[in-house]
This record gives structure tokens, C-alpha cells and sequence, in this order.
């Protein structure tokens, strides 16, 4: 049982746990592939940091890529980073390829792309490599206070 799942089951979100087949740089693209699910519908977990170090989680559409120009602006900082891998696990608590937002080891504002909202189903991850959590977008406020922002680009 993942940080994650105890989460959002603590949170009392309905979820669904879909597993496929980890593959190393194989993404969102290849999750959506094998699970067949819309790419669109993946959701990324990408850990960042500013100028001064500060982590914070980015949420994003699979298939789009986060505008960091756009993210710095929204945090009012100069820039803004992903972490190193990691980075990244030492502040989440996960590996990269199974980052969650839910249950994270450190406490991190969560951006949350604002057009994930419009999904009828999202498919994030559930804290271990090869497991997604099938649920609602509106889950995420349930389980977390997220900040709606748009800072995604067209892959």
C-alpha cells in the first residue's frame, strides 16, 4: 500500500488502481498505450524547483509539456527547474516514473493544469512504478490543495 493510495483512500476518493508494464523513459505515452486510454488523460507528476531551491509539484496533460517561462511567472520567481531525479525522489518520497502528488514525503504547493479539470476520468499515478489511480479529476482537490494554473505547451 503506497503513501498515495493511503491518501486518497484517507481523502475517501473513489479510485480505481489500473497496473501495466513499467518501461524506463517509456512515460505517459507508453501508460496510455498499453492501458488504452487517451494520452490526453495521463496525467504527469513532475517535481520542480526555484531560484531558491524550493520544491513544488507541477500536474500536466501526458501529451503537453509545462511552460517553465509560464510556471515562474505564476510563482513570481526568475526560474523555475525540474528536479534531478534525484532531487526529485529525496522530496517526494517515490521514484521518477512512479511520482505521485498524494502522500509525498515533503510538503509542496501543487500546480494543477487547469484543463485537467475538463476530463471525465484521469489516470495518475498511485506512488509505485506501473500503477495508475483511474479516477476523477476533481479527486485531486479532495486529496490535496492544488493551485489551477495554465502552463502547458503543445508537444
Amino acid at each position: 500500500m503506497t503513501m498515495a493510495r493511503r491518501t486518497l483512500a484517507a481523502a475517501r476518493v473513489p479510485f480505481e488502481l489500473r497496473a501495466y508494464t513499467f518501461i524506463p523513459h517509456g512515460g505517459t505515452a507508453q501508460a496510455a498505450a498499453e492501458l488504452g486510454v487517451d494520452h490526453h488523460a495521463t496525467i504527469k507528476t513532475i517535481i520542480l524547483e526555484d531560484e531558491t531551491k524550493k520544491p513544488f509539484v507541477c500536474l500536466m496533460h501526458g501529451d503537453k509539456e509545462i511552460s517553465v517561462k509560464n510556471l515562474a511567472r505564476v510563482r513570481g520567481v526568475k526560474t523555475v527547474v525540474p528536479c534531478s531525479p534525484e532531487t526529485a525522489d529525496r522530496h517526494s518520497g517515490y521514484h521518477v516514473g512512479g511520482t505521485s502528488p498524494f502522500g509525498t514525503r515533503k510538503r509542496m504547493t501543487v500546480y494543477v493544469q487547469r484543463t485537467i479539470y475538463d476530463l471525465p476520468e484521469i489516470y495518475i499515478n498511485a506512488g509505485h512504478r506501473g500503477l495508475v489511480a483511474a479516477m476523477s479529476p476533481r479527486g485531486i482537490d479532495a486529496a490535496l490543495t492544488g493551485l489551477v494554473v495554465p502552463v502547458d505547451v503543445a508537444i
